[in-house]
């Protein structure tokens, strides 16, 4: 597959990781509405192409993402007042919908894990649109700013949904109630980072990581580890995570993955996977949903 040709973001792919780059350094990769729906039609692109086995993200220049674009000055978060792109991009079915939530929500239900290699300052957008990223990893150049409360503004992105998961509810206030930066050795201490880096082993610790993956795993099963993970994070109890693993067990181990995976490992080989995220997905979300689980 082809990769698309954007405005304010590079993708391109080797050796089954895509790496889309934010791509406005002039301004720092100061997050707009186009960047918004470029980085939701990466993501349509990358869960679509069976080639994609990891995703990583990360910024030109010596940014990741300066957070919102500020050029519209008092009016940049006014949309009602600014109208055009910006508010229909944010209106949606009649109901407003901030446009960092709008990428979260579409990276939370990603089929390919996602890595963010956060290369410099990450505020406001820049480090929440992180939060629904499976690791995050910074070079010593990165900091972080939940800046919101300096700016009159509250977290937004499902920044409130994510952040005290990542870091606990202690850490997550304090960073968001006082809106002050946090240094990457601060960040790692508190979980938010998995791990820092020099600038320039940052990119090659990260596709070290997505490899890790894409070499060993069957695609359709991250997929589905992945979704697991995440959406158990809110369930009520665990009998919810009982009922999607005893599903996705029931649907995977009667799959030519399973099979292959106990022969690699006995015949002490490297497996061949052959399902295919966009065909062999077993259908198993929402659980809830499915009238044998009502």
């Amino acid at each position: 597959m082809e990769m698309p040709v954007f405005e304010t973001l590079t993708i391109e792919v080797d050796a089954g990781v895509a790496v889309v780059t934010l791509n406005r350094p002039e301004k720092l990769n100061a997050f707009n509405t186009r960047m918004m729906q470029e980085l939701i039609s990466a993501f349509d692109v990358t869960d679509a192409n069976d080639q994609v086995r990891a995703v990583i993200v990360t910024g030109a220049g010596r940014a990741f993402c300066a957070g919102a674009d500020l050029s519209a000055g008092a009016a940049t978060f006014d949309y009602e007042a600014r109208g055009g792109q910006d508010r229909d991009a944010r209106m949606i079915d009649g109901v407003w919908r901030d446009g960092g939530g709008q990428l979260t929500l579409r990276i939370f239900d990603s089929l390919k894990p996602v890595i963010a290699a956060v290369n410099g300052p990450a505020v406001g957008v820049g480090v929440t649109m992180q939060l629904a990223m499976d690791m995050r990893l910074a070079s010593t150049d990165a900091r972080f700013g939940f800046v919101f409360t300096r700016r009159g503004l509250n977290p937004e992105a499902a920044s409130s949904w994510f952040l005290p998961r990542l870091v606990g509810m202690q850490t997550a206030l304090e960073w968001c109630l006082t809106g002050r930066f946090v240094a990457a050795q601060e960040a790692l201490e508190r979980g938010l980072v998995r791990s820092i880096h020099a600038p320039a082993e940052l990119l090659p610790a990260a596709f070290a990581l997505a490899r890790e993956i894409a070499d060993n795993a069957s695609p359709v099963s991250v997929a589905l580890t992945r979704q697991m993970l995440w959406r158990m994070a809110g369930a009520a109890h665990p009998m919810e995570a009982h009922k999607a693993d005893s599903r996705a067990i029931f649907a995977r181990g009667a799959m030519a993955d399973a099979k292959e995976g106990v022969a690699a490992f006995l015949e002490k080989r490297i497996p061949s996977w052959s399902d295919k995220v966009s065909s062999d997905m077993p259908d198993i979300w929402p659980h809830w949903e499915k009238p044998e689980f009502l």
